[in-house]
């Protein structure tokens, strides 16, 4: 199965370089040390780029353009990201720069809700295979795969 690896749109990264999911302005600083995994181009910050850490609701914006009504499952969560345009992921494929150590990977259906998900503890290689296992269920439109520790979302999969 061809997987589509989605960082957030560039449209999405426009409103959030102005204002976040959670109505706040955003406030960009310079990262002297680097390290954090960015949402706009799926590598991690690197020393001295100036980023910005903004609040984030990707099943929100996914239900505003898929017509789903996520309910209590609408979770807006800290993410970082450029704070100036950027080109976007280097490669269209899993993001290895940010594959990580501990991943959960959660399926959603078209309504928005949880279907199910799985949990990558030390294992991440197997990440690819898990996303596409979860997306061969036909109820299953999506997939987000969050780092463990923080529960913080890294980006979205889909057919």
């Amino acid at each position: 199965m061809d997987l589509r690896v989605l960082p957030i749109a560039e449209g999405v990264l426009a409103e959030l370089r102005t204002v976040d999911d959670a109505g706040r302005g955003i406030e960009p600083f310079v990262d002297e040390a680097g390290g954090a995994p960015l949402r706009c181009c799926l590598r991690r910050v690197r020393a001295g780029e100036r980023v910005a850490l903004v609040s984030y609701a990707p099943l929100r914006r996914w239900a505003a353009e898929s017509g789903a009504a996520p309910g209590a499952y609408d979770e807006v969560g800290p993410v970082f990201i450029h704070a100036d345009t950027c080109a976007g992921p280097d490669d269209p494929g899993w993001p290895e720069e940010i594959r990580g150590s501990r991943r959960v990977l959660r399926a959603y259906c078209a309504e928005g809700r949880i279907l199910g998900g799985c949990l990558l503890d030390g294992n991440t290689g197997l990440s690819e295979q898990t996303a596409s296992d979860l997306l061969m269920d036909p109820a299953v439109a999506l997939v987000h795969v969050r780092a463990v520790e923080f529960g913080c979302f890294l980006f979205e999969v889909r057919r």
